[in-house]
């Protein structure tokens, strides 16, 4: 097991991507910034998911193979509401670029994962541009923010990362039991000279990590919640060639970090286009349907 390194820690006043945490980004495929978002930014983020009815109206589950779920609500664009305004505050888009040095970045979806206490379920070993790249996005110029909403632990299935492996590039991955998972076997000879770390998070702490980085996730064993804000960016020289059920590149509006704390708007979702896993009529729906197999969450 290898110990987690890349740990930042964040300042308002001073934080920009340094030629160190770039440099880690590029060998081991993630940095971790303690403290990113502070006390009053996430209890604000929380009264979107906690307050208003987004779980009840959109949420839907991904078993594991013990018949554990996790459960995730997703969207393809920002919205106005908080957790719109914090995927495209300032310190996040801005990180993204700088970590992926490939100019522009978009939002390419978000969502918010949540492992209910003993029952929410495991995800296999699997790298999100095993997915993403059945979209038809050519590179792997693309990345995910992982926000802690609760602390993240051993116990409550806090996401488990094999370092370097981002370096491996793309692994072939193949159905089960209703997710999709890397091959196990390319995997295990992987994890042989990248040793796994677990990323142990308190609320507030962001986790960037590249497309490729191989990462997993166990089931909540625990009496906790855990719950997690993810944001996916690709950049805009790759975006897909061709509609999918994810977003096509459009232009994101930065806002300053300090609109985070500030907005009130804690319901209205107008333009987020979320996702309904019931909605057959939906041509995205059709599409994420006959890729089911393909993308699950985390």
């Amino acid at each position: 097991m290898a110990t987690l390194t890349g740990v930042y820690p964040f300042s308002a006043e001073t934080f920009r991507v340094s030629k160190d945490m770039k440099a880690h980004f590029d060998d081991k495929g993630y940095i971790l910034v303690r403290g990113f978002f502070d006390k009053d930014e996430m209890s604000n983020l929380k009264n979107v998911f906690e307050k208003t009815d987004i779980i009840k109206d959109y949420g839907y589950s991904v078993a594991d193979k013990e018949g554990k779920k996790a459960t995730m609500v997703l969207w393809n664009r920002p919205g106005n509401d908080v957790s719109g305004i914090m995927s495209r505050c300032e310190k996040v888009v801005n990180t993204c670029e700088d970590l992926l040095g490939r100019g522009e970045v978009y939002h390419y979806h978000s969502k918010l994962l949540y492992k209910e206490p003993l029952t929410g379920g495991s995800f296999m070993w699997h790298q999100d541009y095993g997915y993403w790249y059945n979209n038809k996005c050519l590179f792997p110029d693309m990345m995910t923010v992982f926000v802690a909403i609760d602390k993240c632990s051993k116990s409550n299935g806090c996401l488990q990362i094999l370092p370097g492996s981002n370096k491996c590039g793309r692994i072939l991955h193949t159905p089960v039991n209703g997710q999709s998972g890397a091959d196990l076997e390319r995997v295990n000879d992987i994890e042989k000279v990248c040793p796994k770390a677990y990323v142990e998070m308190e609320e507030g702490d962001a986790l960037f990590f590249h497309c490729n980085l191989l990462h997993k996730s166990s089931a909540n064993e625990s009496p906790d919640r855990r719950w997690a804000y993810l944001m996916a960016y690709n950049t805009k020289a790759n975006n897909a060639l061709v509609p999918h059920h994810h977003a096509q590149y459009a232009p994101l509006e930065k806002v300053p970090d300090s609109a985070v704390k500030e907005c009130t708007n804690y319901s209205d979702f107008t333009g987020k286009e979320f996702f309904d896993p019931n909605d057959h009529s939906s041509p995205r729906v059709a599409l994420l349907h006959s890729q089911a197999k393909w993308e699950t969450g985390k």
